[in-house]
Formats: C-alpha cells, sequence, structure tokens
C-alpha cells in the first residue's frame, strides 16, 4: 500500500509539480487515454501534456483544463472553504432577524378606526 501522508511542506516547488504530473499520468493512464486523447479532451497541445507529466511547470489555466478533461476537478474542492458562523454569532443574528412587516407607504397613511 502506497504512503499517502505526504509532507508537502518540505517539498521543493519544482517536486510538487513532479508529483502532479506523475497523478495526471496515473489518472490518464488508468482512464487508457493518450496524451493526444487527453490534449484534445482538454483543448490544449499534446506538448503542455508531456510536459506536466515530465515534471516541467505549465501554466494553472491549462491544468485546470487538463482536471476538468480527467473528471477529477472536484479535487479543487479544497479551495473552498465553508463560512463558520460561531454560535454566539447565530444567536446574535436570530436576535435580529426581522419578526414583522412595517408599512413603508408614507405617501398614503393608512386612518385609524378609532
Amino acid at each position: 500500500m502506497e504512503n499517502t501522508n505526504i509532507n508537502w511542506i518540505a517539498m521543493s516547488d519544482s517536486a510538487i509539480v513532479n508529483k502532479i504530473g506523475a497523478f495526471i499520468k496515473n489518472e490518464r493512464l488508468s482512464r487508457n487515454k493518450t496524451q493526444a486523447q487527453l490534449a484534445t479532451a482538454a483543448g490544449i497541445n499534446k506538448w503542455t501534456i508531456s510536459q506536466i507529466e515530465n515534471g516541467e511547470a505549465i501554466t494553472l489555466l491549462s491544468l485546470i483544463q487538463i482536471l476538468r478533461a480527467l473528471d477529477v476537478l472536484p479535487l479543487l474542492d479544497i479551495f473552498s472553504r465553508k463560512q463558520e458562523i460561531s454560535p454566539i454569532e447565530l444567536a446574535k443574528k436570530e436576535q435580529n432577524k426581522r419578526k414583522r412587516a412595517r408599512n413603508t407607504d408614507n405617501n398614503n397613511p393608512k386612518k385609524s378606526d378609532w
């Protein structure tokens, strides 16, 4: 079984690029696609696929196109953070929530029947 605990902080930038390239190559091969097929699906050059798989840097836009073509774009979910609200803030918001509507038509105020 492969070690999945990678110390990303200790890795150099080029080592991280190598790791990403290896991931892309592994995903491409597991889907039985050639570099040319993946490049066509991603709308990029075959050379770009070869470049990232060999551990060379590519643009972020190209990486996104490749991830989309491999159908692994949900990997980027890690970049979205849910806004967590504390119980105290939630209680304050609940307390300030409107409980009634008010007539804002000041030009024609309703006369009371009293």
